[in-house]
């Protein structure tokens, strides 16, 4: 289905010479609400790459393997990439909606002190805008729409 496509008079779909403000503002917003909500998942995977070692040791001090990095790294940086280009966006985002709350309740839970608990509400709040994603796709400007067309 085309989303800029208009039935004319006789019910044939002709290609709208014009989107409307609406829509556009529609189709900037989800790609600029992807961009915004992956770009951190983007910048921390590459991160965790040039500081490898220190990842891992991290990682392992919270009890969880370090063998696991390159998951980690994979789900991050392909995820984001995914999440950005609009590409399998309701898995990827289904992915990471799980990540963000699994690091939430692994490196996050202590409410004592009030910077974790603020982690674990950002990430948790995350995970909210990924299913967001999951339920509505990512819109018109994706390559999920494009290949859809």
């Amino acid at each position: 289905m085309n989303p800029f496509a208009t039935t004319t008079a006789r019910g044939t779909s002709a290609r709208a010479s014009e989107e409307s403000p609406t829509s556009t503002v529609k189709n900037v917003s989800e790609l600029a609400g992807r961009i915004l909500l992956s770009v951190l998942f983007l910048l921390s995977g590459v991160g965790k790459i040039g500081a490898y070692g220190a990842t891992a040791a991290y990682m392992s001090s919270a009890g969880v393997a370090g063998v696991l990095l390159p998951v980690v790294i994979a789900t991050e940086v392909l995820g984001s990439i995914g999440i950005i280009l609009g590409w399998q966006t309701r898995v990827a985002a289904l992915l990471l909606a799980g990540y963000s709350l699994l690091t939430a309740l692994v490196f996050h839970t202590n409410f004592a002190d009030q910077i974790e608990m603020i982690m674990f509400l950002k990430n948790v709040a995350i995970a909210g805008g990924f299913l967001l994603l999951v339920a509505n796709g990512a819109g018109a400007l994706s390559v999920d729409r494009r290949l859809a067309s």
